[in-house]
């Protein structure tokens, strides 16, 4: 009798844990798809997030292309975005992470809108400058054909003034030398063969001009922009004044005339490189330029 109830509380024991197993079985399953459940729902929230900031990366790099010129601004916004991407992309997705990113999607979005506003802005300032500018350019042209037509009557009246009071030359060269032991110079382009820079250069005949002495000022400047030379200083009555290598006087006789005159080597050989030489007349007028090199 006894084993009997014995017997028959043990099957409603095992009945009762069976249930339970059962249920813990069925909660647990539960859970796991839950969890799946939630990675997965996650995982698209993530590539959501992902999305929208490529999509404004994107209209970042569309902004900074259409931009006539760098925008700094947009620049370094589409930069954050990009380390945004990176860090949504290696974070371990769970819904405080995944709402803090969504939230800051948010904010660049509204970032975004203010950026292009302004640049759109600095855009249509930039098209009305251009409009102000080329209207102005347009100005300029229609005074400059004025003024050109003005210089050419002033050149014809300052041609007569001219052939009265000044000198002009025809010709101006400048060679390098070099003295062999016969004395003969001959022609060089190399620095360290040069002794000294033969200058010439041709009055121009001027019938009315004065005929008597005449000095013209011979300057030349090195590669570095330093005067070779004395270094002669002069000033005319306009309060003009030019450090100038060496003077060199002629008698001008109304007729066209061959001048020439040397340089010789300063302290030092002569240095490889781009000179330049200008002639002026007592008014310090420049009245010829020339460059030459070196090699």
């Amino acid at each position: 009798m006894n084993d009997t109830k014995n017997n028959n509380g043990l099957k409603v024991l095992a009945s009762l844990l069976g249930i339970v197993l059962l249920g813990v079985i069925i909660y647990s399953v539960s859970l796991y798809q839950d969890k799946k459940k939630n990675e997965l729902a996650l995982t698209k929230e993530k590539d959501l997030v992902v999305e929208d900031l490529n999509s404004l990366k994107s209209e970042y790099d569309k902004a900074i292309l259409e931009s006539n010129a760098t925008n700094e601004e947009l620049v370094s916004a589409r930069d954050n975005i990009a380390r945004y991407i990176d860090s949504v992309k290696t974070m371990k997705s769970d819904i405080s992470n995944l709402s803090r990113y969504r939230r800051q999607v948010g904010v660049l979005k509204k970032e975004r809108e203010q950026l292009l506003r302004q640049v759109d802005s600095l855009q249509r300032s930039n098209t009305l400058i251009a409009m102000q500018r080329d209207s102005t350019f347009t100005e300029l042209e229609k005074q400059t054909v004025f003024n050109d037509s003005l210089v050419v009557q002033n050149t014809n009246l300052a041609d007569v003034v001219a052939k009265g009071s000044a000198l002009n030359l025809t010709t101006f060269k400048v060679d390098a030398v070099k003295e062999r032991n016969s004395g003969k110079l001959v022609s060089t382009t190399r620095a360290k063969s040069t002794d000294k820079l033969k200058i010439c250069f041709t009055v121009a005949n001027n019938v009315i001009a004065q005929a008597g002495d005449r000095e013209f000022f011979l300057e030349v400047l090195d590669p570095q922009g330093n005067v070779l030379g004395e270094s002669y200083s002069k000033t005319n009555d306009n309060g003009g004044s030019i450090t100038y290598s060496k003077g060199t006087s002629f008698y001008y006789e109304n007729s066209n005339l061959d001048v020439c005159d040397y340089i010789n080597k300063p302290a030092g050989d002569f240095q490889k490189g781009n000179y330049m030489a200008n002639v002026y007349d007592n008014n310090l007028k420049l009245l010829g330029n020339v460059k030459f090199q070196l090699r």
